[in-house]
């Protein structure tokens, strides 16, 4: 190759090179003739330029030739099997450089045809599901080829109990380019009882129009696809028994506690009613005890509901009782009853004073809530403090004393409420205040001068 007429030109004699198709993965070579038309010995390096650059090498690199002597070097193309080899024409050049006159640079071009290969690589995950009538799996797509496909799914199972869904049903990618589909697995009937059914499936990955077209020199990547759909029952065995013990434990009930529930309560309902011993030197000249007066005196236990107000008679007996004076004669079985209401966020008092020339014994107090007031309550005979109570706490109370309390003359039975929140009553609407009621019962006997 020299600056001559005769090899100037890009279509000069010896600088030709062959159209040649390579299959990515494989290896092609073709040929150029380099031919000296100068009359010196002249050294020729050979390198291979534009995209094939990379994967294509000339054997030899360098050649020398005597003037009109030509060589034939081999350009070999081997391109890796890779999706970045894209399927299609390619321009070939080889940069001829002299050594001894550069200016003579020639590059002759040629046209490589790069061959398609397909390759698709798909994963299904999860490989098993649980479910009670559908299953939700992930499948991954990537096109492993040159070319750009598009891809279709084929489900198989022995039966036809499952329905498939797959989204997208047919996603196209380019080279490389890889792709997440929505598999949905559904049966068409659920298991109400029993075991779990296992539903086994396979997905078959092909490109579009796979089945019409013949390829038998090509290699497509299809690892088999094999997945499981389990379906699990609405009501599982270990439901079962607990619902089979529960019923035992409800039969048991019926049959043997209840029975011995109800008993006892009616027992302790009999000891409830059941009257009391009345003290030494309180018993009633006519025999009968506290709280058993024509008047009605008020005895209550824990529940009761509601209170009474007024002042009994009964007949008196001898005994007698110390305090601020001394009981004489007989005395006679009374009650009084305290109605007390107070405005929420407000402390109020209630007062029941006892006559003059008289004690009072206290044997029994009963104190309702009945409207679930919140507070705090204060009970006091005299200047003794009885007891303190929050009211939220109960809803009806009583205290009962076999040694009765005495309070004297001009004292008082005192009950002090702090109305923190109004309470419901049983009309449903919360009350504009707090209200209380306490019933004190005992025996009121005179004293001497």
């Amino acid at each position: 190759m020299t600056p001559s007429a005769a090899s100037s030109g890009p279509g000069a004699p010896g600088l030709d090179i062959p159209v040649v198709t390579v299959v990515p993965g494989g290896t092609a070579t073709t040929s150029l003739t380099v031919r000296n038309d100068s009359d010196i010995v002249e050294a020729y390096g050979l390198e291979v330029v534009g995209d094939c650059a990379s994967w294509t090498t000339v054997e030899p690199a360098r050649v020398s030739l005597y003037p009109g002597t030509s060589e034939t070097v081999t350009i070999r193309l081997a391109p890796p099997r890779s999706p970045e080899i894209r399927a299609g024409e390619i321009p070939l050049a080889v940069r001829v450089l002299p050594a001894e006159h550069p200016e003579a640079v020639r590059v002759p071009e040629t046209t490589v045809h790069v061959a398609a290969f397909h390759e698709l690589r798909t994963e299904l995950l999860p490989r098993r599901r649980r479910g009670w009538l559908r299953g939700r799996y992930r499948l991954a797509v990537r096109n492993g080829g040159n070319t750009p496909v598009r891809v279709g799914f084929t489900p198989g199972q022995a039966g036809e109990e499952l329905a498939f869904a797959f989204n997208p049903a047919e996603p196209k990618l380019e080279p490389g380019e890889s792709a997440e589909v929505g598999l949905r697995v559904r049966t068409g009937k659920p298991v109400w009882f029993g075991s779990p059914v296992v539903w086994p499936f396979t997905v078959d990955t092909a490109e579009t129009g796979d089945r019409e077209r013949n390829r038998p020199d090509e290699t497509v990547h299809r690892p088999p696809l094999d997945a499981e759909f389990v379906q699990i029952p609405v009501f599982p065995k270990w439901l079962l028994a607990l619902l089979a013990a529960l019923l035992a434990l409800l039969l048991a009930w019926f049959a043997l506690v209840r029975p011995a529930v109800r008993s006892a309560a009616k027992e302790a309902a009999d000891e409830a009613v059941r009257p009391r011993p009345t003290p030494a030197g309180e018993q009633g000249g006519n025999g009968q005890g506290p709280g058993v007066g024509s008047g009605g005196g008020a005895s209550a236990s824990p529940g009761a509901q509601g209170s009474g107000q007024g002042l009994g008679s009964g007949s008196g007996g001898d005994g007698t009782a110390t305090g601020d004076g001394t009981a004489v004669g007989g005395g006679q079985q009374s009650s009084a009853t305290i109605d007390l209401k107070t405005a929420g966020g407000e402390t109020r008092t209630g007062t029941y004073k006892v006559p003059e020339k008289s004690v009072f014994g206290v044997t029994d107090i009963v104190v309702a809530n009945f409207q679930g007031d919140e507070g705090v309550l204060t009970i006091t005979f005299g200047d003794r403090k009885i007891t303190t109570i929050a009211l939220e706490t109960f809803r009806n109370q009583d205290y009962h004393w076999v040694t009765p309390i005495k309070i004297p003359a001009n004292d008082a039975v005192t009950i002090e409420v702090t109305c923190a929140k109004p309470g419901t009553p049983a009309t449903g609407r919360r009350a504009q205040g707090c209200h209380e009621v306490l019933n004190v019962s005992g025996v009121l006997s005179s004293t001497k001068q």
